[in-house]
């Protein structure tokens, strides 16, 4: 399990580095390789570290321990300078040592029965050690709160590198904020890897040690450290005094069983995880559902074709489309001044695409902040619910696509633009029927004036009968003409508008909704790898990231 989630970390930061600053970044890379060496070194051999302030008497704990006079113990303060090291069975141990780097000067070891006759018997015996504490790599660290910066820097490496951490506090100094607020309040989530000792309690009297015991387990409460009482897991609360040897038997045996489980190591490094999975949470987990709305890209996609004019250009199309079946289905005399004004043009030396249609669609120059406005929208909409730095690269990915898109988006409409209306073949019927009812005026005018000169036999009805067909059936049949091209024409400015709203959609999906769906397919990723990370399983599929 926490080879999946150290992988997730991996992963997580490989996705987030152009993403999430360093800073809140900061530590993630170093557990890696915390995490990293700690599993090539011995998994036999458990690094436990007593801390404590000065005098609280952790040093004379050491040696009573280890059975050995090891730590230098005197009044004068601070006494622990250097770490100190004893290894129980210290084969393999090394490498250990070389990461905390305790000089070899101050690495000590327990190997034969020799070394502590007065242990043997109390805690059996176990890799041929005494006290049954074989594979314990036990340090006594410098005083946290040492005048001397150096010692606190040392304490401060050495606790994020050990497995085990036993605090020694005395009667005096247990309540110390400083060893409250700077060490046990921020491990609360080791408490597991975590043993604390009221030590001095020869300096106590009566029933004061319980009552001062009480008290520190309310302290440690209030410090979120969970105590593990009657079995429970937690941290241990502990007893001891150094000097009457009370209550060491117990911290030995307490000692032994975390050496003996073999498992502090993965647990320490499990709670370093978690700590880092808590602290990142606000950057990779989102409250509710995220992604790209339909009703957001519906509303993109609207206001591009408002961009590109995609209405005006329809309603052109289809006044072009009843003006071009009005020529068409016209009278040969309603044409003659279109004909006339086509000639002067042409006789001008203008040609056919040198005026722009009337009504054609606006310069999209002139829609620049609606587009702009139509990007911030969807930008918006699809960061609602993203933590900061991915709701930042998503509204980033949609000014990168929009800078481009409204020179895009003229150069599609230009491709989609409508052309010249199609001439259905009712058009050419009906010009040849214009054509024949004009050929019967000038048969009736023609006639009229035979029968008026006497140079023909014809009744004089007759030139009046083709006058009226000819006369009265070309403006009808031109308006019943424009009647039945206002469905057609309808439909051809309608069939124009689509075509260019779909080009402009097309063109918007490509430059903006995309690349916001590929950072939204990011966040999933990460997401995935931060339920991993965090040992828990978030739901992912309400996360929309098409860009469709």
């Amino acid at each position: 399990m926490l080879a999946e989630r150290v992988d997730a970390l991996s992963e997580l930061l490989g996705l987030s580095r152009t993403r999430v600053s360093p800073e809140a970044l900061d530590g993630a890379g170093e557990l890696l390789e915390r995490v990293g060496d700690r599993r090539r070194l011995s998994a036999d051999h458990t690094v436990v570290a007593l801390a404590g302030a000065t005098g609280s008497g952790k040093s004379s704990l050491f040696n009573a321990l280890t059975g050995l006079e090891l730590a230098r113990v005197g009044v004068r303060r601070p006494t622990t300078s250097e770490p100190v090291a004893c290894a129980w069975d210290p084969r393999g141990a090394a490498g250990l040592l070389d990461r905390l780097g305790i000089p070899p000067r101050h690495r000590h070891a327990r190997h034969s029965v020799l070394d502590g006759e007065h242990l043997a018997g109390e805690a059996g015996q176990d890799h041929g050690v005494p006290g049954g504490l074989g594979g314990l790599v036990l340090l006594d660290l410098p005083d946290h709160d040492s005048a001397a910066l150096t010692h606190r820097d040392q304490v401060d490496r050495l606790l994020t590198l050990v497995d085990v951490v036993v605090w020694v506090l005395d009667p005096e100094k247990y309540a110390d904020a400083s060893v409250h607020e700077r060490y046990l309040r921020p491990l609360a989530g080791h408490a597991d890897v975590t043993l604390v000792v009221l030590n001095q309690t020869d300096r106590l009297p009566g029933d004061s040690a319980e009552l001062v015991l009480d008290d520190l387990r309310r302290l440690l409460d209030e410090d979120g450290l969970a105590v593990g009482e009657h079995g429970e897991d937690g941290a241990m609360v502990l007893a001891t005094s150094a000097l009457s040897g009370d209550g060491v038997p117990e911290l030995r045996s307490a000692i032994g069983q975390i050496v003996a489980e073999r498992a502090a190591a993965g647990r320490r490094l499990s709670a370093d995880v978690d700590g880092l999975a808590e602290r990142l949470r606000p950057l990779y987990v989102a409250e509710g559902a995220t992604g790209l709305t339909d009703a957001a890209r519906e509303d993109f996609a609207i206001r591009l074709a408002q961009a590109v004019g995609a209405a005006a250009a329809g309603r052109t199309a289809e006044r072009e489309w009843i003006r071009a079946a009005g020529e068409a289905c016209g009278t040969p005399w309603g044409r003659l001044p279109g004909l006339l004004r086509g000639g002067v043009r042409a006789s001008a030396g203008e040609g056919p695409h040198d005026v722009a249609p009337a009504g054609r669609r606006p310069a999209l120059a002139a829609s620049r902040a609606v587009v702009e406005e139509a990007v911030r929208m969807v930008a918006a909409d699809a960061a609602v619910g993203l933590p900061a730095p991915w709701a930042q690269a998503v509204r980033e990915a949609a000014r990168r696509g929009g800078d481009a898109l409204p020179e895009a988006l003229d150069a599609a409409a230009e491709r989609a633009e409508p052309g010249e209306p199609g001439r259905p073949g009712w058009w050419s019927a009906v010009g040849t029927a214009q054509w024949l009812l004009a050929l019967l005026v000038m048969a009736g005018t023609l006639c009229g004036a035979a029968a008026a000169a006497g140079a023909v036999g014809t009744p004089w009805w007759l030139s009046l009968v083709l006058l009226g067909a000819g006369a009265g059936g070309g403006p009808a049949l031109a308006r019943a003409g424009r009647f039945a091209a206002r469905g057609p024409a309808r439909r051809h400015g309608q069939a124009a508008e689509r075509r260019l709203a779909d080009a402009a959609a097309d063109c918007g999906r490509a430059r903006v909704l995309e690349p916001v769906a590929a950072e939204l397919l990011r966040y999933r990723e990460v997401r995935e790898q931060y339920g991993v990370l965090a040992g828990r399983h978030f739901r992912v599929t309400e996360l929309s990231t098409t860009g469709q």
